[in-house]
Order: structure tokens, then C-alpha cells, then sequence
């Protein structure tokens, strides 16, 4: 399995595809990197899909468990993974968490972000109140009271979808290590907004959401339409929650397409079909 040295972790990774411009996809909080296996099937014949499990998720190793990290780092790790692979420049897609690495691997390095493909996601630091949500979730995850009713509590708002949609979820909570998300859930509640460098990033951005989002609402994506020079609009996706691109593929897949190939052939990469 492939592997991309980074600071304190080596950051597994799978790179896919055929040899059209490369895509990196950085998952949400408490998934890893299959949740973009939809996304892949239907672009692969034209991109270099590229998909890899962040720090307390999937098979990325870290030295140790109680080191801290924040988004900034997490960036760095996007970095680390494209120069294993050789890849100078790709588009950026991130999803919930994976869209606050995005941001900031753009503002750390805008000469390999092609574009960027913001889902379900932020520029704002965690308000007082969602940190205190988010306090009450993780100590209660990272205890001994029975795992599955708390996981099935949470999967409605952070996947939406169908009971079908958030089994598989559940089933990979319940065999994980309850408390490797330690260093993560604090990397998720200390991060910093980066609203005020969004006028900074001049790569091309679309902004795809679920319509019924209950963990990041229309006015986020709005502020960052608004903030950042090169967003092509915000795509919303009917019926679909938190994780649209993993409930609701197939319009996401459309909207993904879509926007690479208009960027790509504006900015003159080739798209094989």
C-alpha cells in the first residue's frame, strides 16, 4: 500500500485513474477515504483520482496518538501526498473536513491548486456552541457506554441519507479505535477561520452542499460564493444531508465533471473521454 511521509504519520493513499489531470478528495470527520469510491468510478476514465485517509482515520499511521495537529498540518499532509505521487498541480476536493484542508492547502501552496471542489464545508472556526456539541459527542465516544447508540445517533446528521446509507458507517465505528479521534475531535474543535484569507485564493471553486445540511447551512456556502474571487455558484443538492457526495452521488458526480472539464479546458489540461 502506498504511503506519503508527513510529519509524525505516514498518509496512506490510493492513486487511480487514467492519465487526465489529477484530482486529490479529502474526506469528511470520522470517515476516510472510500467515501469518495463513487466519485472515482465516474471520473476516473478521465483524471488521476488521488484518495488518502487523514490523521485518526482509515490506515494513515501516526508516531503517536497524542500528538497534536490542526488543519494547517493536515494541509501540509495533502502536500506530502501529491509529491508521492509526482503530482505538481491538481484540483483540490474536500468534504466537510476535507474542505477546511482544501482552503488551507490553497492559501500554503496556490501554485498546485488547479481548483478547488468545496462540499458540505466552512471557512469559520467552531462557534462556542458547536463546540460544546461537540464536547458532549466526543467524550461520550471515547467512553465505555455502548458504542452503537451514539453512533447510530450521529450518523443521521453527519451522513443523512437512508438507514442503508449510514449501516456501513456504523459497522467501521463499531470495530475502530474509540479513541484514536482524540487528537482529530481537537483538531476540529481548536481550528482557525481563514474568512479573512479567502480573498487570497484566485483558483477556480465550485460549492456543492446538501439542501437539508443541518451541519453546515446555506449561509457558509454563501459566505464563501462571496468571498472567493473564482467561485463558479453554489450547487445545491435536493433531499440530500451532510455527506451528499456520499448519499446522493449522482448528481454530485455531474456537478464534479461539469466543473473540471470547463476548468480544464479553460486552463488548457487535456481530459481524455
Amino acid at each position: 500500500m502506498p504511503y506519503a511521509s508527513a510529519n509524525d504519520a505516514e498518509i496512506y493513499f490510493t492513486d487511480s485513474g487514467g492519465p487526465g489531470p489529477a484530482l486529490i478528495l479529502s474526506h469528511g470527520f470520522l470517515m476516510d477515504s472510500s467515501m469518495f469510491d463513487k466519485q472515482r468510478e465516474h471520473l476516473a476514465q478521465g483524471n488521476r483520482i488521488l484518495q488518502y485517509d487523514a490523521r485518526g482515520h482509515g490506515a494513515t499511521r501516526e508516531y503517536s496518538t497524542h500528538t497534536d495537529f490542526d488543519y494547517w498540518d493536515q494541509a501540509a499532509d495533502l502536500l506530502a501526498v501529491l509529491d508521492a505521487a509526482g503530482v505538481d498541480q491538481a484540483s483540490v476536493g474536500g468534504m466537510s473536513q476535507g474542505g477546511f484542508i482544501a482552503l488551507r492547502a490553497a492559501l500554503l501552496a496556490p501554485s498546485r491548486v488547479q481548483s478547488l471542489i468545496l462540499i458540505a464545508t466552512t471557512a469559520c472556526s467552531s462557534t462556542t456552541e458547536e463546540n460544546t456539541g461537540y464536547k458532549a459527542l466526543f467524550e461520550s465516544w471515547m467512553s465505555d457506554l455502548p458504542l452503537r447508540p451514539i453512533a447510530e445517533s450521529l450518523a443521521p446528521q453527519l451522513i443523512g441519507g437512508t438507514s442503508h446509507d449510514q449501516e456501513l458507517w456504523i459497522e467501521r465505528w463499531m470495530t475502530s479505535d474509540r479513541n484514536r479521534i482524540r487528537a482529530s475531535a481537537k483538531c476540529l474543535m481548536d481550528r482557525d477561520s481563514v474568512v479573512h484569507r479567502l480573498g487570497e485564493i484566485n483558483c477556480p471553486v465550485t460549492i456543492i452542499r446538501g439542501e437539508d445540511d443541518q451541519s453546515f447551512r446555506r449561509a457558509h456556502a454563501e459566505l464563501l460564493h462571496r468571498a472567493l474571487v473564482n467561485s463558479t455558484g453554489i450547487e445545491d443538492i435536493p433531499g440530500a444531508g451532510h455527506a451528499v457526495n456520499w448519499t446522493h452521488a449522482e448528481p454530485v458526480n455531474v456537478a464534479i465533471e461539469s466543473f473540471l472539464r470547463r476548468t480544464n479546458q479553460r486552463l488548457g489540461n487535456f481530459t481524455p473521454r
